[in-house]
């Protein structure tokens, strides 16, 4: 019941492994997270497991086929949605699916309805005539999602499907991709730099400099981690810094938004602070472990430009406000 599995894994562009050495397991019938930053390698693994580009060493096996010598195996049992949109914007929703059911090599009376089913699948039943440079960005992910199922893949690769996206519009497409899961016990593979994203998954694994680092479920990954982020705004918080010291053995940070303390159980500890600490407590706020810290545990770097820890800092300011 293995979807995906690659072992030690190359590709090079030049003398520069764009991945290497990567092992890599996806069990059937799941949502699959690839996550890191841009330039980590993602589309080369992706595009090495969809045949699009050959391995330069390692193997690796995509339903039960040897990408290498079986391509045209795998093919036939997978389904792509790229970053870039390649859709045909002259012609209708209906024209491009078709387009995809020859290439697919429907009979004419088979592709009819299957492309209806498509449709029907994502709530594009109503748009199938409009042509796809009037639909909007979030109905053309949605289309280029029912174009990559159009051949009844038993995996669905997809990369960075929701950039460029609103939050609205992200949301309306996991939406979908969820249920077409559930409904038909595909295995979803998707690469992402978006935490929010990875939220989705069964199954995540973290990727940088072409190394998979890390991998479990977005919990598993969390509780290795094991601090939640306590801040705290007391009536003199550099008093409050030595009671922490004294009282609770605890080291403060002080920061904009307040004491920030790094525990095991914050929610736990917040009754005692309350009525333990000997000062006036204000406002305080529990943020438990998040991928950014995750990543940042890993790597030493931040998948997001700002960094995990600005990013922790703005979710905490926002509490307290």
């Amino acid at each position: 019941m293995t979807a995906i599995r690659a072992e030690g894994l190359y590709a090079f562009y030049g003398t520069t492994p764009a991945v290497d050495g990567l092992d890599l397991t996806v069990p059937a019938g799941v949502t699959f997270g690839f996550l890191g930053p841009n330039g980590a390698g993602k589309t080369t693994t992706m595009s090495m497991l969809t045949t699009l580009l050959k391995p330069t060493a390692g193997r690796a096996e995509v339903a039960g086929f040897d990408v290498a010598t079986r391509p045209a195996e795998v093919r036939r049992r997978i389904g792509i949605v790229f970053q870039e949109s390649t859709l045909d914007l002259d012609l209708t929703a209906v024209e491009n699916l078709r387009f995809q059911a020859d290439l697919c090599g429907f009979p004419r009376r088979e592709a009819r309805g299957a492309v209806s089913a498509m449709l029907a699948l994502m709530d594009l039943s109503e748009r199938g005539g409009t042509p796809v440079g009037q639909l909007s960005t979030g109905l053309r992910r949605r289309l280029e999602i029912a174009r990559g199922l159009l051949g009844a893949p038993r995996i669905l690769f997809l990369d960075e499907p929701t950039t460029g996206l609103d939050a609205q519009t992200r949301a309306a497409v996991w939406e979908h991709l969820n249920r077409l899961r559930r409904e038909q016990g595909i295995t979803v593979f998707f690469t992402t730099h978006q935490l929010e994203e990875a939220e989705h998954c069964d199954r995540i694994a973290i990727i940088d400099r072409g190394k998979v680092i890390t991998h479990g479920t977005p919990a598993e990954l969390k509780s290795l981690i094991g601090a939640d982020v306590v801040v705290l705004r007391t009536e003199d918080d550099a008093r409050a810094v030595d009671a922490l010291a004294d009282r609770f053995g605890l080291a403060a940070e002080s920061t904009p938004d307040g004491l920030l303390l790094r525990v095991a159980n914050g929610a736990g500890l917040v009754p005692r602070l309350c009525t333990g600490l000997g000062l006036a407590v204000h406002a305080v706020t529990v943020v438990p472990p998040t991928l950014d810290d995750v990543f940042l545990h890993h790597t030493g770097s931040a998948v997001r430009e700002n960094g995990a820890n600005a990013h922790t800092l703005s979710r905490l300011g926002e509490g307290l406000r």
